[in-house]
């Protein structure tokens, strides 16, 4: 499924090409503007085995900035920040695929190019004793983590982009 392009952000941008684990590539445009994670509510999306999301909250969908016709039935990848080292959605997927629950902070990108931190939960939706999708609960990340995992995912970026 090929992604929606961004628009390019009137406010200073930096570009970034981003490549995914499926061998897909876009263009994406990021700035230096933080939303804050709005106060008392829960961004919760589902998707489907491969990650195509199936069902996005108000929440989802105005955090994103993106549409939700434009959210659903895009991989979840849309909101991929270049911040994120690629290892940390290995984890994920990987956690995911074993029937295991996971959770970390992710820095998600806006289609305007601005940001916000989150502190993500997913889960597996069994049904009949199989899985057929996940679902992800995003809460109101704490400062003070957000802090500390700053410095390690640039540690595993600058990692990942030395390798061969």
């Amino acid at each position: 499924m090929q992604l929606p392009d961004m628009d390019k952000p009137e406010a200073a941008a930096r570009e970034v090409r981003l490549v995914y684990a499926d061998g897909s590539a876009r263009t994406v445009y990021v700035t230096e503007t933080e939303e804050p994670f709005p106060e008392g509510r829960l961004i919760v999306s589902r998707t489907d085995l491969q990650g195509i999301i199936t069902n996005a909250n108000d929440a989802f969908v105005e955090m994103s900035g993106w549409a939700r016709e434009d959210l659903i039935g895009a991989p979840q990848n849309i909101l991929r920040h270049p911040d994120i080292p690629k290892v940390t959605f290995k984890g994920l997927w990987d956690d995911l695929a074993a029937g295991k629950k996971w959770h970390g902070y992710l820095k998600n990108l806006r289609k305007d190019g601005s940001f916000y931190w989150v502190y993500a939960t997913a889960v597996p939706n069994v049904r009949n004793g199989q899985v057929v999708g996940y679902t992800s609960v995003r809460r109101k990340p704490s400062r003070t983590r957000i802090a500390e995992v700053i410095p390690v995912y640039a540690q595993l970026l600058a990692e990942e982009n030395a390798a061969p």
